[in-house]
């Protein structure tokens, strides 16, 4: 980073790596942002909120929230290239010569990072179910399902298909205890296969690692969608599944929640706020277009995730299963719903697999590039040689991701890792923005944008950058927080878990008991507090209740286990971010400050 060349503009800039081509940027930030989201979360978004009807706060918030803020990312993380740095704290602090700069740095790198300790995770899901499709597993588990079954029963096989594909998913993922992926192995391959896949094009570099895979895999990916969308779009009465998927539901327009769901979907599936797109776009040339670059990357993005994931998951389900499979959450649809639907499927075994393939690819593009941010910051700021970065990054995600591959019972420690991250997120974002439209100011950070682009952002995008869209991610924030931060808060307390634990066994007794009164619930709740007490921790029990006591007490355990994890994650997660803030600030004092001093010298500066 200390050798200088000639820039366009004839000053002395450091030296970097850049983009091979416009066409590689795009797919490599495309893939970045197309994961599971496109293809899971988004049809389960739309079709719990209004189905077409979602569209409309869909596209207004992909309008006021996404594209403002891709740009002002693009923006900064070209700027921050021209200081020599590729990395999240270093282009903060070329921008921003504040400690609060560093923290925001911090969060770039905190966040990819975390993220993908347990994205690996989820990405082995994705490889190890293309394996047992192409293999023919699911074949032989679901005709073992129906055995015995009448096949005119429609309803029966649904069930016992459904059935077995939930059984299927919590033995490969452990759900049902602590530390089975450890020790039954099969799984735990899968993850060895992903991290040294991952580590393999990463140690690469930008251009001849990320670059190249992506040109292969975002055209792979997105043909093997289209396969998939042209055989699902050709299945008799497909019509009855896209209706119930998009027509409209106007009056959910008037739920506040729903306006939150389409911009929540919005924000977390183009990455903003990630880190991702700063460290991408720093490997840009000084006058490479970020308006149009942006824009396309974002609407491959956005093709990938309302036309092949909308129209592929939901309808299927709803033909095949019904409603109720087709309206499950990201996790349901993806790994117990979608295997149902191939058994009903002619080919389902070729298409179930070529499915979780394309899964698994886009599960690589996006893992991708949580590794880079952490890459360049290792080198810029503390001069490591690309296998020395990639060797320590490789031990410390490893080491990370022990914690959501042991704590597997009901997901909790993936849970609650995704949702401060997501919280981190929306935070970061919110920060950039500010600091784009505030402390470099909205103006001149438009005319900057505007470098070498083919065409110019409109006139109105000051204003929105410097009011109306930081307006909108706090709102975002604050609903966001309001609605699930004092669930996951309470869920940290292995005191309020355990009593909730055993009182809803002593309820569901109570309840029975009591049952030819018709207790309503709020009328159930006081006599439960009358029995066993508001801490459901009673030194005594009628003796028709005492029997439950032993059911309880297991309850209470497992909860406050539970809780502990919880609680662990969350300190645990503070002390690592605590951590990178003192990198941060360390490396940023120094090689980084030094670096940037440099370019300043020869002349880069943030322009007029």
């Amino acid at each position: 980073m200390t050798d200088v060349s000639q820039n366009a503009e004839g000053h002395d800039a450091p030296k970097r790596e850049h983009w091979g081509s416009k066409l590689g940027v795009i797919l490599a930030v495309a893939g970045s942002a197309v994961g599971l989201g496109n293809f899971l979360r988004f049809p389960g978004q739309a079709v719990n909120n209004g189905g077409g009807a979602f569209m409309v706060p869909y596209i207004i918030s992909f309008l006021i929230l996404g594209i403002p803020i891709c740009w002002c990312e693009w923006t900064m993380g070209r700027l921050g290239g021209r200081f020599g740095q590729n990395n999240g704290p270093g282009v903060m602090y070329s921008l921003w010569r504040r400690g609060p700069a560093k923290a925001i740095g911090a969060m770039t790198l905190f966040i990819p990072v975390v993220v993908y300790m347990y994205y690996v995770f989820i990405e082995a899901w994705c490889l190890y179910y293309a394996y047992h499709f192409f293999k023919g597993t699911f074949a032989a588990t679901f005709a073992s399902a129906v055995e015995g079954i009448d096949p005119a029963n429609q309803g029966e096989v649904v069930d016992a298909v459904v059935g077995a594909s939930g059984a299927f998913f919590g033995n490969a993922v452990s759900s049902e205890k602590n530390g089975g992926i450890l020790s039954s192995g099969s799984m735990l391959w899968m993850v060895l296969i992903c991290f040294v896949v991952n580590f393999a094009i990463i140690y690469r570099g930008v251009t001849r690692g990320i670059e190249t895979f992506c040109k292969i895999a975002m055209p792979l990916l997105i043909g093997c969608a289209v396969i998939i969308l042209i055989r699902a779009l050709t299945l008799d009465g497909i019509s009855k599944g896209l209706g119930f998927m998009w027509n409209p539901d106007w009056a959910a327009l008037k739920n506040p929640q729903v306006w939150l769901a389409a911009s929540g979907q919005i924000f977390f599936t183009l990455s903003v706020g990630f880190g991702l797109i700063l460290c991408y776009s720093s490997y840009l040339r000084e006058n490479d277009d970020v308006v149009l670059t942006s824009l396309s990357a974002s609407s491959t993005n956005e093709f990938c995730e309302v036309v092949l994931g909308g129209m592929i998951v939901v309808p299927t389900a709803f033909l095949f299963l019904g409603a109720s499979a087709a309206s499950q959450g990201t996790f349901g649809l993806g790994f117990v719903t979608m295997p149902s639907i191939m058994y009903f499927m002619p080919g389902g075994n070729f298409f179930g697999g070529m499915w979780f393939g394309l899964l698994f690819l886009a599960a690589v593009t996006s893992s991708l590039s949580m590794l880079q941010p952490a890459i360049a910051f290792l080198e810029d700021g503390f001069g490591l040689r690309r296998s020395g970065s990639v060797l320590m990054l490789g031990v410390i995600t490893a080491i990370g991701a022990l914690g959501p591959l042991y704590y597997t019972r009901k997901l909790i420690g993936l849970d609650h890792t995704d949702f401060w991250c997501n919280f981190m997120m929306i935070i970061a974002a919110t920060c950039q923005v500010l600091l784009f439209g505030w402390i470099i100011g909205a103006e001149r950070g438009c005319r900057e944008m505007n470098r070498g682009a083919d065409f110019n952002v409109p006139r109105f995008m000051p204003v929105m950058i410097r009011w109306i869209t930081p307006g909108f991610l706090i709102v975002i924030l604050g609903s966001w927080a309001y609605m699930n931060a004092p669930g996951y808060l309470r869920g940290m307390s292995p005191t309020i878990q355990g009593s909730q634990a055993a009182r809803s066994v002593y309820a569901g007794a109570i309840g029975d008991h009591f049952s030819d009164e018709g207790l309503s619930e709020e009328m159930l709740g006081v006599r439960v507090d009358e029995i066993v007490g508001a801490s459901a921790d009673p030194e005594s029990l009628p003796g028709w209740l005492e029997d439950r006591r032993v059911e309880a007490d297991a309850a209470r355990t497992v909860a406050e286990e539970d809780a502990s994890v919880a609680r662990s994650v969350f300190i645990l997660l503070a002390i690592f971010y605590l951590s990178l803030l003192v990198l941060s600030d360390i490396a940023c004092r120094n090689r980084i400050g030094k670096t940037i001093a440099k370019a300043e010298a020869a002349g880069v500066a943030l322009g007029d």
